[in-house]
């Protein structure tokens, strides 16, 4: 029954998508109004679900935690493309009726410390291969790369693999608060947390390293948009640059809420605000 419900309830999204009436979901509403702005046209969507657990509680209600694959068939201008992006949801399931379906929260990862960094002794110099770390982006957009730890709040993790597959050294081990590194069960805060990721690569002098530039536009395949959504000073989230559209603006990879081929500016996100302040860093060889 529970199954059915679910089912039931992820089809109700896909018509209210596509229909052109009143919605009372925020999210479609945020999707339309991006489509909206950008001239995009929006051909097909789709949705698959899955039951991750089903708990049984003792007043015979059911917590039931699940996700839902969201597929986009997007033309605009001259381009076609397939926009994805998967939404971790749960529920509260009592004699055939959903009582509570809301999406998962994510706690931001808290920044550490950096250290003074040096180079000494380890392999610094790299030519960065944006092809690679796209292909990176692509493979594992929506599972998780069994040679490294995973996270609840994975986005930065997930950059940082993108970035060392397009060849870029790790350095700093042992020290959390020094270089950008990850070694079995030990990593570096630039590693796995936004904020210091952001700080980190445009700050290093050695090894991984970028600059700030302007204007989204301005960047290139394989590299790095970083989101500060409450406009705060705080950077939440982390992306990878994957495609364009037909204007020539980015279209981002990410884990956390997983997506790929997104529009850059997240406006459609539940986490936007107003306030949101963006860093668009690109990548450079050190050689």
């Amino acid at each position: 029954m529970i199954r059915r419900v679910l089912m039931g309830n992820i089809g109700v999204v896909i018509n209210d998508f596509t229909s052109s009436g009143h919605s009372e979901f925020e999210k479609v509403n945020r999707k339309k109004e991006s489509f909206r702005k950008r001239e995009a046209m929006l051909l097909k969507v789709g949705a698959t679900g899955r039951i991750h657990t089903i708990d049984k509680q003792r007043d015979d209600t059911e917590k039931v935690t699940y996700s839902v694959h969201y597929t986009y068939f997007i033309k605009h201008g001259d381009h076609y493309y397939l926009e994805e992006e998967v939404e971790n949801r749960r529920a509260v399931h009592y004699g055939g009726v959903i009582y509570e379906d809301v999406e998962e929260p994510i706690q931001a990862m808290e920044p550490g410390v950096d250290e003074e960094e040096s180079g000494e002794g380890e392999r610094l110099e790299y030519r960065y291969d944006r092809h690679a770390a796209v292909q990176y982006a692509e493979k594992w957009w929506n599972s998780y790369n069994p040679a490294f730890k995973k996270f609840e709040n994975d986005c930065t993790n997930f950059i940082s693999q993108c970035l060392h597959a397009g060849d870029a050294p790790m350095r700093g081990y042992p020290t959390k608060g020094k270089g950008w590194w990850m070694r079995n069960q030990s990593w570096s805060y630039s590693w796995t947390v936004a904020h210091s990721l952001r700080q980190y690569i445009p700050n290093s002098s050695v090894g991984l390293r970028g600059k700030l530039v302007d204007s989204p536009d301005k960047l290139k395949l394989g590299d790095v948009i970083c989101y500060d959504f409450e406009g705060d000073g705080r950077f939440d989230h982390t992306t990878i640059v994957t495609g364009r559209d037909a204007d020539g603006m980015p279209l981002v990879n990410a884990h956390t809420y997983n997506c790929r081929m997104r529009y850059w500016n997240y406006e459609d996100s539940t986490a936007y605000t107003p306030n949101i302040k963006y860093k668009f860093l690109t990548i450079m060889d050190d050689r």
